[in-house]
């Protein structure tokens, strides 16, 4: 199957998981977890707004860094900027945070409530180049089913 048929998939599984549940890091859980098994990700997971940081949420994968500041690295980024931020190669982002060198790409998908970014979708592939555009439209309807 293909990536885009894969996501077009999901997307009503995301929807049936976070259909009727209050509690945003369960659907956080769930998400991640759908993600990382259908495409084996290196990483998946979420960071969570909060005071005035990015705080490890619900993930799959290897041990991850748990703050992260406003504007810094990858995910900081795209808080800061409001929008998807996609990485062919995480060593040419400047100020990349490396909480494990086998990660090689990544994407990083905002979260939004009430226009407000309350979280960040982070997922990391140990390949150059693994997301695309694909990855983006999907990725970022998938996270309006959170909050």
């Amino acid at each position: 199957m293909k990536k885009e048929e894969k996501y077009a998939a999901l997307l009503p599984q995301v929807k049936s998981l976070c259909e009727g549940e209050t509690d945003t890091i369960a659907k956080m859980a769930n998400v991640s977890a759908l993600l990382h098994s259908e495409f084996g990700f290196w990483w998946t997971g979420f960071y969570r707004v909060i005071n005035n940081e990015l705080l490890l949420g619900p993930f799959q994968g290897p041990i991850a860094c748990v703050h992260i500041a406003y504007g810094r690295g990858v995910c900081g980024t795209a808080w800061k900027e409001r929008r998807t931020m996609v990485v062919p190669d995480v060593e040419q982002f400047p100020g990349h945070i490396a909480c494990s060198s086998e990660s090689r790409s990544e994407i990083v998908v905002p979260v939004f409530k009430e226009n407000e970014v309350i979280a960040v979708l982070d997922i990391d592939s140990r390949d150059l180049a693994t997301f695309d555009d694909i990855d983006r439209r999907y990725l970022e309807e998938a996270v309006k089913y959170i909050p």
